[in-house]
């Protein structure tokens, strides 16, 4: 399990999937998983995988999409402006690499810019550029340069770069897009796992498309889906580093899994919350029960989805998310990893029936 996780989040978190452009994550969940069951897809391009026999439908979901960029302007000597998709802070943005998407399916790598400080006032100097003042630089020497001999084009899509590295810390991970990425190798090895034995359910393993610009795809999925009770697995942000009272932290790396009861976007189903806990006591799994004043999740969308579907998140504590270099603890996914097929097997028609039972 260990060793098929590493290879998995590697191949997940080099991808280029940024919103609305989820092709290559999606390629790989089709690969991962056409053994194990009907695979499908909504018309938004969030991706379905079923396997089981029969009882309520128990789906367990992550989003494919990372935070990116789009090409909004080639300017007339060669650099190319650009929008953010998803939440940046542009403290990370300069002299970072990005790689472009063309449309021939070629990727060009260039790198993040802007006006050098060495002309700038020393006032400017110490400002945080906003991204309309940044531009992205491929060498290239004119408009018409980066069309005819670059390939690139208005709204192609723009991924960081950045290598999945192993630190000097056993087991802790660096790389881009572990939110969420870690949902998606979570989703692929549960079900490749619950696949080849029994659970009391049909599960629906899942891809959405374009969380982190509104939890969009969720909306869709959970129509063309319908479960009956829906696992988010999620990368969520730690809050271990330094600027975080260690006493309120709720997301440390090397203390298991996340088990989350709140954020604005959604108030955990208490029923489905006690049962997970429960059973990470019972499977000693370590967890950590996170409460967040900020922050959403596909269980956003769909919690409110259909009649109501009772969701709970799961989620691998990363420091450093929507950047070019986060970092997990690689026990933490597997305890994530763990409590998923645990809890997923325990969700026969008498529990999720319970969950929702309210006269």
């Amino acid at each position: 399990m260990r060793t098929k996780a590493i290879s998995l989040l590697q191949e997940l978190t080099e991808a280029h999937s940024v919103s609305g452009h989820e092709d290559e994550v999606r390629a790989i969940f089709v690969d991962e998983l056409q053994d194990c069951g009907e695979l499908s897809a909504d018309r938004n391009g969030s991706v379905f995988c079923e396997t089981g026999t029969g009882g309520p439908r128990v789906l367990v979901a992550g989003h494919m999409d990372e935070v990116g960029f789009m090409v909004q302007n080639l300017t007339p000597d060669g650099f190319i402006q650009f929008v953010g998709i998803g939440g940046w802070w542009e403290h990370n943005l300069l002299s970072q690499r990005v790689e472009i998407l063309t449309r021939s399916g070629a990727k060009v790598i260039g790198v993040v810019a802007s006006r050098p400080p060495h002309f700038l006032p020393e006032s400017q100097r110490r400002q945080v550029l906003g991204m309309e003042q940044l531009f992205i630089d491929v060498g290239a020497e004119s408009r018409k340069d980066l069309v005819e001999n670059f390939g690139i084009s208005l709204g192609d899509p723009i991924a960081p770069v950045a290598a999945f590295t192993p630190l000097a810390r056993e087991d802790y991970y660096m790389a881009k897009a572990f939110d969420n990425r870690v949902g998606m190798a979570g989703a692929i090895q549960a079900g490749q796992i619950l696949a080849q034995s029994t659970h009391p359910n049909r599960l629906i393993l899942c891809g959405t498309v374009q969380e982190e610009v509104g939890l969009r795809g969720a909306k869709t999925a959970a129509h063309f889906s319908k479960p009956d009770v829906a696992i988010i697995l999620e990368g969520p942000p730690a809050d271990d580093a330094p600027g975080f009272p260690r006493v309120d932290c709720q997301g440390r790396l090397g203390g298991g899994v996340q088990i989350r009861m709140f954020d604005p976007t959604a108030i955990t189903n208490p029923r489905l919350a006690r049962l997970a806990i429960e059973t990470a006591r019972a499977e000693g799994i370590p967890h950590q029960v996170t409460v967040r004043r900020s922050g959403g999740t596909d269980a956003g969308s769909f919690h409110v989805a259909n009649e109501g579907i009772p969701s709970i998140v799961l989620g691998v504590p990363a420091r450093y998310i929507h950047s070019h270099n986060a970092i997990i603890d690689l026990n933490d996914y597997l305890h994530m990893l763990s409590l998923t097929i645990a809890l997923a097997r325990r969700l026969d028609a008498e529990t999720v029936r319970s969950l929702v039972t309210y006269l």
